[in-house]
């Protein structure tokens, strides 16, 4: 593929990959209207995503104890732009800096644990995670050198980070 074709497919993926967070953040403007609530949408694209923030208001009973309500409302917006545009998307929605304090949060993790798996030269089973959290595990592990794989059936599903070989 020339570097033409690689630039162009690259704007035509992230002109879908807006159009994806317009769809999105119609669909939840509507979602607070109905429920009467305020707050601004953030669109962005990250990592071959869309990617909506929303902030202010009250709106910590939309992200839950765990994050369980926000990761509904994220599969309920990925179906609404499904809907809209036909194609599966892979969005990710943020509400109140939820999902970015709990990446900080898990890098934290991944860096103590590989350290651990540095030292000991064992393999660290941690904790069950859903699918964001581990994908934050994984991609730290990755960041620092070392491997990590998951295992178990969801919801206990968890990553193992393993030592250098």
């Amino acid at each position: 593929m020339s570097e033409t074709n690689v630039e162009s497919g690259k704007k035509s993926l992230i002109t879908r990959l807006e159009e994806e967070g317009d769809v999105a953040a119609d669909y939840l403007e509507a979602l607070l209207d109905i429920v009467d609530l305020d707050g601004d949408i953030d669109i962005d694209v990250e990592n071959e995503r869309a990617s909506l923030a929303i902030a202010g208001g009250k709106l910590g009973h939309l992200v839950g104890d765990r994050g369980e309500v926000l990761d509904a409302l994220q599969e309920l917006t990925r179906l609404a732009v499904q809907t809209s545009l036909g194609e599966r998307s892979r969005l990710m929605l943020d509400i109140d800096n939820f999902r970015s304090s709990k990446k900080e949060e898990l890098a934290k993790l991944a860096q103590e644990v590989a350290d651990e798996v540095k030292s000991t030269g064992l393999s660290v089973k941690l904790r069950p995670m859903n699918a964001f959290e581990r994908k934050v595990i994984h991609d730290t592990i990755q960041n620092i050198g070392l491997t990590s794989e998951s295992e178990g059936e969801d919801p206990n599903r968890c990553v193992v980070v393993l030592p250098p070989q």
